[in-house]
């Protein structure tokens, strides 16, 4: 168990989100924690950076006029550098699957820190849709989010210590919604789905309409992932962690090699 960190805790939904306070108010417990988030909401904003923010003291941090990833630069170089892990979250829906990682402002804030040596958890909730209470209208409270700060908080006490950054860049934790008197949801070390259903529909006219069908399929209980992807993990009732690396991994490739031998010879 590592006791006394520090901790620089960010998100997208922006700093007055009910999110990032349940994790403050989980992570402070035992930790000393330094909100820098996004003084609104950015979310689905990747990785996109300023060259340069407004900041604010704000009641428990600071608030950055810029991105998640402009937040953990700023927080990381200037504002709380000898922090030891960064935690991103906890956002308001699941960033479930391989194609999000690179959309997610929460997970963007965790690779940030990555590539600055740093351990981070990007931590998201999951909501279902389609059912009789909005989508809106769900994860209003603070204690919506047990699952996923109890889970965050175990996770940030304990890995540092056993030497999973030393193999691991961040950690992806989905967790599902808690309802009043809900046991403790279990972890499942998962992988990233490889399900990907986007679309896109013209009117004919001036628009173009994309839609994740992902989502349409999650609310009709028709998602053929396997067995170890976290959006089946979560779905069912766990908490999902994938251990991920950043950079992302590169692997040899024989056909592009000759492609690049054969390439003088064609200029």
């Amino acid at each position: 168990m590592t006791d006394s960190l520090s901790v620089l805790l960010t998100n997208d939904d922006g700093i007055d989100a009910v999110g990032i306070r349940a994790l403050y108010d989980a992570l402070s417990q035992w930790a000393t924690v330094t909100v820098v988030a996004p003084a609104d909401d950015q979310s689905a904003v990747g990785r996109q950076l300023s060259t340069d923010a407004a900041v604010h003291e704000h009641d428990f941090g600071y608030a950055i006029e810029g991105t998640p990833s402009d937040c953990v630069v700023a927080g990381l170089e200037a504002l709380c550098p000898d922090v030891d892990a960064v935690v991103a979250g906890c956002n308001k829906g699941a960033n479930l699957g391989a194609y999000v990682l690179g959309r997610s402002g929460t997970v963007s804030a965790a690779v940030e820190a990555a590539f600055f040596g740093v351990p981070a958890i990007a931590t998201s909730l999951y909501v279902p849709g389609g059912g009789e209470v909005p989508w809106h209208e769900q994860a209003t409270d603070a204690a919506d989010f047990r699952n996923a700060s109890r889970a965050t908080a175990y996770l940030l006490r304990h890995a540092l210590g056993a030497g999973v950054f030393e193999r691991t860049g961040y950690l992806n934790v989905n967790a599902p919604i808690a309802a009043p008197g809900d046991t403790p949801a279990p972890i499942e070390i998962t992988h990233p789905s490889t399900l990907y259903d986007m679309t896109a529909e013209h009117d004919g006219d001036s628009r173009v309409t994309l839609q994740d069908r992902i989502w349409e399929r999650m609310r009709e209980d028709d998602f053929p992932d396997p067995e170890g992807t976290d959006r089946r993990a979560v779905v069912e009732g766990r908490v999902s962690v994938s251990p991920l690396t950043a950079p992302h991994t590169t692997e040899g490739h024989e056909a592009l090699d000759g492609l690049a031998e054969a390439y003088p010879d064609t200029v």
